[in-house]
């Protein structure tokens, strides 16, 4: 297997959030339970491992804190964890009451390679309720530019370190202690702004009834503000309960996203592995200008930053991360209903509004019985509905071809009567016989010539109507094209389904488009009587319906352009985080290669779940760099208006998608050309 398996080569990093069990006052047992799980961490192919808060000592030990027997307990114990670390590649995290200048500080020590790389005092001490930090501990906030002699050695101390890996693009880590977090501004804040990607936060926080929640809004909201990872390791077994109880949460976020968390109240030593994307947090701050804006008006600490050397693995050490197989899709079926509930609502109104505002009386639309034009029509009924005006102000065409299956046409008319719309007809083939032979098109003289100028014949042909109608009824055109579609090209430029007064579905990927009309066959909004007809839409075999079918059947799109699961996959990572092709093809194999592996979406029909080998993969994301980075981009930078739906983007040339018509895919076929898989 070659190294390009390895996550540590696509920008991720391992960390791990652990809890041990400890024995109050007594530093060597502690400091062997901390070892055995350090050594695991190391084992997994960590980079970081976080231990908790005061976990040589225990934290819930009151005055034996000021002890000198314990004091100097923990010294050696930290001098003992550092002779250990020179084995590990982990960069360890771990609590230990230490004393400077004859202040008592609670402090995390930053163990790597046989090296205390930096100490770091806890910035702000709670002295409220159950805690009485301040009877013992000097708060750490204003401390900079210090050191702390340990053996002989004089360590960086202060609220102003960062560590950083010289050999991992994006690992720079941060610090803060428990409470640090809870207050109005954690210093995590001003770490994220100086370049922190993950911080650590070594913990000993009590658990009582609904605690465990806003620890996790927390982190969450911290990790989303902040733009980084969050690392989060309660103490657990072995504390006092005296008065107070102990849960040993561990968690890990990034970004907002929970990647990671162990079960609640053990009673042994555990660890929470989760590969986290130093890419994805890069990027996002990159194109979040107001981040660095606000670092810049905010910012004033001079940082001490510690380089050091994590030298990781490049085995293929498995991928400690879930990753969607649709992406645009949740696989939660609470959040799936929330997603096509907003979806629907944002295409309603947008299409309310832009009906209201062009003082028109109708809306036209064009209906072939596929997935596309089905929302759409959906929408406009629901927006008719909303408006007050009856359906029959909808008017919708059907507009069959010279390969209009028998199906597609029933299913068109079926859904148009169930609706209450205003139904017709207009066969197209009359006048598209007379376009090609009047441009001397071999198929006009009986030849079956299926090319691409007979193809969008009948294309342009269905729009040119829908325009004059439009213009005939005092209405506006109501595009059907759908996000997947405008990124590969799929689309016929001009009069064609490129173009409409105004697209609901421009920011609809394709994927989404199944579960939403099955959503809205399940809660019946539209009338009784549709969801048959639409579970048979969504079930039937994508195809435009152009070529006439032959020997091989119906004319498929997915066999000219690839599976839109795939196509819709890697336009969610190009569009929302400009990710290079190899890491694409990184996250594609581990959600495709394996059927078992990755998430599928709530509802997902089991006679659809399929799995891709390597070879398919690559070939299809070949075929969409060619047409999303080619020859694509002219159509999409003349799109109509239409409203963004998801949070992974939007193609609109007026929005968050500018690029030049005549860019060349060059650079991501060179760059996944030296993918060896």
């Amino acid at each position: 297997m070659s190294a390009f398996r390895s996550l540590y080569r696509h920008g991720f990093a391992r960390v791990a959030a652990c809890t041990v069990p400890v024995r109050l006052a007594d530093p060597r047992h502690n400091l062997q339970q901390i070892i055995e799980l350090a050594r695991e961490c190391d084992a997994s192919g960590a980079a970081l491992a976080v231990f908790p808060e005061l976990c040589l000592s225990g934290y819930a030990i009151d005055d034996l804190r000021q002890q000198d027997a314990l004091l100097e307990g923990v010294t050696e114990c930290l001098v003992q964890l550092k002779a250990e670390s020179a084995a590990w590649k982990t960069l360890v995290v771990i609590g230990a009451p230490l004393v400077q200048r004859d202040r008592l500080f609670n402090c995390a020590a930053v163990l790597h390679r046989g090296e205390i790389l930096g100490i770091i005092p806890k910035s702000y001490l709670p002295n409220y309720r159950e805690f009485y930090d301040s009877r013992h501990f000097v708060a750490g906030v204003d401390i900079t530019g210090q050191t702390l002699r340990i053996a002989d050695q004089e360590i960086p101390f202060g609220v102003d370190l960062l560590f950083e890996a010289l050999d991992l693009p994006g690992f720079t880590l941060g610090i803060e202690i428990c409470e640090d977090l809870w207050v109005p501004n954690p210093p995590s804040t001003s770490m994220a702004m100086a370049g922190a990607t993950i911080i650590g936060n070594p913990s000993a926080s009590t658990i009582t009834i609904g605690k465990s929640e806003d620890r996790h809004l927390l982190c969450r909201a911290q990790s989303q503000r902040a733009l980084c990872a969050y690392v989060y390791a309660a103490a657990g077994a072995g504390e006092s309960t005296t008065d107070v109880a102990w849960d040993g949460q561990v968690s890990v976020y990034e970004a907002g996203k929970l990647l990671g968390e162990s079960a609640r109240f053990p009673r042994t030593a555990q660890m929470t592995l989760s590969d986290i994307d130093l890419d994805l947090l890069r990027q996002e701050r990159m194109r979040m200008g107001s981040f660095h804006d606000c670092a810049r008006a905010h910012d004033l600490t001079i940082w001490r930053r510690i380089g050091f050397t994590l030298s990781p693995t490049d085995d293929d050490i498995g991928f400690r991360r879930a990753v969607p197989r649709f992406p645009f899709v949740p696989a939660d079926p609470s959040r799936l209903d929330q997603d096509c509930y907003e979806a629907w609502t944002i295409q309603v109104r947008a299409l309310m509004q832009r009906l209201e505002t062009s003082g028109v009386e109708r809306a036209v639309i064009g209906v072939s019985g596929g997935l596309d034009s089905t929302l759409a029509l959906l929408v406009a009924a629901r927006a008719a509905d909303e408006l007050g005006w009856g359906r029959d102000r909808v008017l919708a065409y059907t507009m069959p071809a010279f390969a209009t299956g028998d199906e597609s046409l029933g299913m068109a008319h079926e859904l148009m009567k169930v609706l209450g719309v205003s139904a017709h007809e207009l066969d197209i083939r009359p006048t598209a016989l007379q376009m090609l032979d009047t441009i001397g098109h071999p198929f006009a003289a009986g030849e079956a010539v299926h090319d691409v100028t007979f193809e969008n014949v009948q294309a342009g042909l269905r729009t040119d109507f829908l325009f004059r109608l439009a213009n005939q009824h005092n209405g506006i055109v109501i595009g059907t094209g759908d996000l997947s579609e405008l990124a590969l090209g799929w689309c016929t430029y001009g009069v064609g389904d490129q173009m409409s007064h105004y697209n609901v579905n421009a920011g609809m990927p394709k994927t989404l488009i199944q579960h939403l009309i099955r959503w809205l066959a399940r809660i019946g909004q539209l009338g009784s009587g549709i969801a048959p007809v639409l579970e048979r839409i969504v079930s039937a075999e994508i195809s435009p319906e152009l070529v006439p079918a032959g020997t091989t059947g119906v004319q498929k799109t997915e066999d000219k352009i690839g599976p839109y699961a795939l196509q819709d996959f890697t336009l969610y990572y190009v569009l929302r985080y400009g990710f290079r092709p190899s890491k694409i093809l990184f996250l594609a194999l581990n959600a495709w290669e394996d059927q078992e592996r990755g998430l599928w979406p709530a509802h997902y029909p089991a006679d659809r779940k399929l799995a891709y080998d390597a070879e398919t993969i690559r070939l299809w994301l070949t075929v969409f760099l060619k047409r999303f980075f080619g020859f694509s981009q002219f159509k999409r930078s003349a799109l109509p208006n239409g409203p963004k739906l998801s949070s992974g983007g939007s193609l609109s040339p007026r929005g968050e998608w500018r690029a030049p018509s005549d860019g060349t895919p060059a650079a991501w076929l060179e760059e996944l050309e030296k993918a060896d898989i």
